[in-house]
């Protein structure tokens, strides 16, 4: 706990500590009169430290961001309650495989990548045995465009997706855009007749 230019240590011990203004609290800040009674709470859950503001007036920020609800900590992390600053000392435990992998997603894309997306999809999901991806004649065609055009956005589309191979990249194109939401089978089955 950093007050000014004077620190201390705070042993976190217990599972929970509260933080404010009030002296019932395990940390009580009586001299900053920007705390709340009950300001902040830190608490272990599972195997991992959080931070969870209290309803305070004039809130709890980590790392300079509000904290709304609880929030894991992480070494190194401030918590700053009115004036005073937490600096985070915790081992973090970690184990491989301890962290959560974000699902992959797609890239950003403009509006008429996303409308070659979509065409080039259509055809998969058309109800036909053999679902194969649009050629590029008939994108050209439901956009009112021309095959030219089209070959640039695709050949655009596959630097975005990472798909660098020749052999069947319509299809891994149109696989990967579902796969990762860059477009959905709602945009695709949506499309008004007169675009199918």
């Amino acid at each position: 706990m950093w007050v000014g230019s004077t620190r201390d240590l705070i042993p976190l011990e217990r599972d929970g500590i509260t933080i404010g203004l009030a002296p019932s609290n395990d940390v009580s800040l009586p001299f900053d009169r920007t705390v709340s009674r009950v300001h902040c709470a830190l608490e272990l859950v599972a195997s991992r430290w959080c931070v969870r503001d209290l309803a305070s007036r004039n809130g709890t920020f980590v790392n300079g961001e509000r904290v709304w609800g609880a929030l894991p900590l992480r070494m190194g992390d401030e918590i700053r309650v009115g004036t005073v600053r937490f600096v985070v000392r915790i081992d973090e435990g970690n184990v491989p495989g301890d962290e959560t992998v974000g699902a992959e997603t797609g890239p950003a894309l403009t509006r008429r990548e996303r409308e070659v997306l979509v065409a080039l999809c259509g055809p998969m999901f058309s109800g036909d045995v053999f679902r194969e991806p649009a050629s590029t004649r008939q994108i050209a065609s439901e956009l009112v465009v021309t095959e030219a055009a089209v070959k640039q956005h695709l050949s655009r589309l596959y630097d975005k997706f990472g798909i660098f191979d020749q052999e069947g990249r319509r299809a891994r194109l149109a696989n990967e855009a579902v796969r990762r939401g860059a477009v959905s089978t709602s945009e695709i089955l949506g499309r008004k007749p007169s675009d199918r």
